[in-house]
């Protein structure tokens, strides 16, 4: 089925659409942007070079895809915005690319981006999140699958988010945060395990308790996380959540946030 794009939309010739799309009156689309099947996009959106937006995504008025990165190494290079499929897209919404060649800003499949969210450049967000009016993300982020920021978070630059995290409104936070949790106030702090997501999720009562055990040792222990991790391996029953907020922790380089 061809798509339907308003005459007065700005399209390249050189642009790639899909079939069955519906592209409105004052859209922008640059020469090097390919859009799959199935996409609505709105007024006003601006849809610029190196962007790559696949099936079935609703993109409304005000939002600019593929934004030159607001980096002071940014030289003109060639990069990517990838977004995946089924993804909401609000007014307002800001996703730079990457900064430099053959890297990329990725968004996943099933997110939704509520109305003046930010993604900076070459950071990389799984699958079912939610970002919050007027969240903004900084560059070279990481942020795992079913993670919900609510509105005006501020993540800042090289830090990462592990999977089913919830972060209160208004928190800024400068270091890692590890799966499973809620998070919020100024400073950052541990709030306890997010069970509401986790039971949504399909993870037992059983290893709700193994996660809040192992968190315990990270959060409210004598011992600095890496330790901690050590203690969880040794005193936690194992399982595919534990081993997981192991691998986080051992992973992190700008560390872990604290207890409140």
């Amino acid at each position: 089925m061809t798509s339907e794009i308003s005459p007065k939309a700005e399209i390249s010739p050189k642009a790639k659409i899909g079939n069955n799309c519906k592209i409105y009156p004052f859209v922008y689309i640059e020469d090097d942007v390919e859009i799959g099947d199935n996409c609505i996009i709105y007024p006003f959106v601006s849809i610029l070079n190196g962007t790559r937006i696949g099936t079935c995504n609703k993109i409304y008025q005000g939002t600019v895809l593929g934004a030159e990165p607001q980096d002071f190494k940014f030289v003109g290079e060639n990069s990517s915005t990838i977004i995946g499929n089924n993804n909401t897209i609000r007014e307002n919404v800001v996703i730079n690319r990457a900064t430099h060649t053959g890297k990329q800003t990725v968004i996943g499949n099933e997110n939704c981006l509520m109305e003046g969210a930010h993604v900076s450049h070459d950071t990389k967000i799984g699958n079912r999140c939610v970002l919050g009016y007027g969240t903004k993300i900084a560059g070279d982020c990481e942020i795992g699958n079913g993670v919900i920021f609510s509105s005006s978070v501020i993540e800042n630059a090289k830090t990462r988010v592990g999977d089913c995290v919830m972060i209160q409104a208004g928190t800024s936070f400068s270091k890692d945060v590890p799966p499973y949790i809620t998070v919020g106030g100024r400073p950052v702090g541990y709030l306890g395990p997010n069970n509401t997501m986790l039971t949504i999720y399909g993870v037992s009562e059983k290893v709700q308790k193994h996660i809040a055990n192992a968190y315990r040792l990270v959060f409210h222990g004598q011992n600095n996380a890496l330790d901690a991790a050590m203690q969880i391996v040794e005193q936690v029953p194992d399982g595919e959540e534990i081993r997981n907020i192991v691998a986080f922790i051992r992973a992190t380089k700008a560390g872990i946030i604290s207890k409140m």
